[in-house]
């Protein structure tokens, strides 16, 4: 007689296939998408040059200490589970059940979002096609390749991003030569950056809202913290990932958007247009491309978005289907899920997180757009709601490790500013996610604001329901009750 599925479960786990080149791409083109390929011009056209530069400057501040509190805790206990098991462990049993679903549901949805999206830019080239059938086709590739191993997502995830940082850095080169007059005819100089209302335009409110889009644009680095339970060497490649990510991310962002400032005035009607996110001709880098005699940049950049878009859903399959696996591993999922086929992929998670994505998509292309438009509600929240999680777990896991008398000269990677990192973090990360739609408030707009802030209290159900039916077992975990110990991994 075969083997019983439980056993078989338990002999089989998690591969760490994923090596450092792996670690870095993921990181890195987690928070490279259309946030900054096409959104990045609505926000120059909305708070200036001097607004957005100063409102990605702050937001990436905030990602450098989330992701530094990540670090500290994904090299002490490198976990597929990651944010799950940390908000069970340091906070408490129900609030890792509501961090866990949270995280899934928010990036299942972002794979239908992604097909949706998908779908669009193919239209590009091939008007005729529905997008159903892109959908299908991308759906049925990124899934394909979760299904193979974590090193054949990893590698697809590689040059997926590579694609994505090279457009970036041709955009760059191209940006600066124009800036100096090399390329492009006359340069503008600093006129763009005194014009009108430049280099802050609209004030305070505007730098604010932005500041929220720039929240968004950054969602995803979080993600090679659900890597680690699959890294061949976390203890080494975490907070190289960690501490090389930031500094490239700022780069990028900081990079493109002072390009775009000098070359482009805010008033150009073409950056409030490619806002849209849908509106390919209008991205401030096909302008840029096309001024540089670049004829096909339109083209080009399609594909760029393309690639972009792909890559967020395959990381996105990737994560989801990871904290499924690692929910039911603990039991706060159906056991279904933590089976594994013999390359060491969770297969049932993955079916079931791309079932999600494929009926997310259909509510889109077969009702009225309203079911969507509200599930991406839901979700809306949920990145945001993550980093606060993992900046609060990290806090008490700092405390109680030192409480318990451990040395924290012995973590694999140390947190440098902490308590201030987590503490600035969760502060700057409270004022995101009340900002939301704070005009929507102020109007008396109360469905607008129900839409908008509609994560957050899903999330707060989750917490809530969990902590009744559970009683006593999911109260807050007290710091000298609190399980810190790591996890040894063995270099490869």
């Amino acid at each position: 007689m075969g083997m019983p599925a439980a056993s078989a479960t338990e002999e089989r786990r998690l591969r760490r296939g994923l090596k450092s080149r792996h670690l870095q791409m993921i990181a890195i083109g987690g928070a490279i998408g259309t946030g900054l390929f096409l959104g990045s011009g609505g926000t120059i056209s909305q708070a200036g040059p001097g607004g957005a530069l100063l409102a990605y400057a702050a937001i990436g501040i905030m990602v450098l200490f989330v992701m530094q509190s990540l670090g500290e805790m994904s090299t002490h206990l490198p976990v597929a589970g990651s944010f799950h098991t940390y908000g069970t462990k340091y906070v408490s049993p129900s609030f890792g059940f509501a961090m866990g679903w949270n995280y899934w549901f928010n990036w299942a949805i972002t794979l239908a979002a992604e097909l949706v999206a998908a779908g669009v830019i193919m239209s590009f080239w091939f008007p005729d096609v529905p997008s159903w059938i892109w959908a299908a086709v991308f759906l049925i590739l990124l899934a394909g390749l979760n299904f193979l191993s974590a090193k054949a997502f990893g590698e697809g995830e590689f040059w997926f991003a590579a694609i994505k940082v090279t457009a970036v850095l041709a955009f760059l080169v191209l940006g600066v030569l124009m800036i100096f007059g090399i390329l492009g005819g006359t340069s503008p100089g600093m006129s763009n950056w005194t014009t009108g209302e430049a280099p802050f335009v609209g004030g305070w409110m505007s730098v604010i809202s932005v500041f929220m889009i720039a929240g968004f644009s950054f969602q995803g680095t979080e993600l090679v913290g659900v890597t680690a339970g699959e890294s061949e060497n976390p203890r080494k490649d975490m907070p190289r990932a960690i501490r090389t990510v930031f500094w490239r991310i700022m780069l990028f962002y900081i990079g493109a958007i002072a390009v775009i400032g000098f070359l482009l005035p805010y008033t150009d009607p073409s950056l409030l247009a490619s806002a849209n996110n849908e509106d390919i001709t209008a991205s401030p880098f096909t302008l840029v491309f096309e001024r540089a005699g670049i004829a096909v940049a339109a083209g080009m950049m399609n594909a760029v978005i393309l690639t972009a878009i792909l890559s967020a859903g395959n990381s996105g399959l990737y994560a989801s289907t990871r904290m499924l696996y690692a929910m039911a591993k603990e039991g706060t999922a159906p056991r279904l899920f933590a089976r594994l086929n013999e390359r060491g992929v969770p297969v049932m998670a993955l079916l079931a997180t791309a079932m999600i994505g494929l009926f997310g998509f259909l509510t889109e292309i077969m009702g009225d757009g309203g079911a969507y438009t509200w599930l991406m509600n839901v979700s809306g929240l949920s990145g945001f709601i993550v980093w606060v999680g993992i900046a609060w777990c990290h806090f008490r896991f700092r405390r109680a490790y030192v409480r318990q008398g451990h040395a924290v000269a012995d973590l694999p990677y140390r947190a440098p500013l902490f308590p201030i990192g987590p503490v600035i973090a969760l502060i700057m990360l409270i004022v995101v996610i009340i900002g939301q739609n704070v005009q929507a408030i102020v109007n008396g707009q109360l469905l607008q604001v129900a839409s908008a802030y509609a994560g957050l209290p899903a999330f707060l159900l989750l917490w809530v329901i969990h902590r009744i039916v559970t009683g006593r077992r999911s109260r807050m975990v007290a710091l000298d009750d609190m399980d810190v110990e790591g996890l040894e991994i063995k270099a490869p």
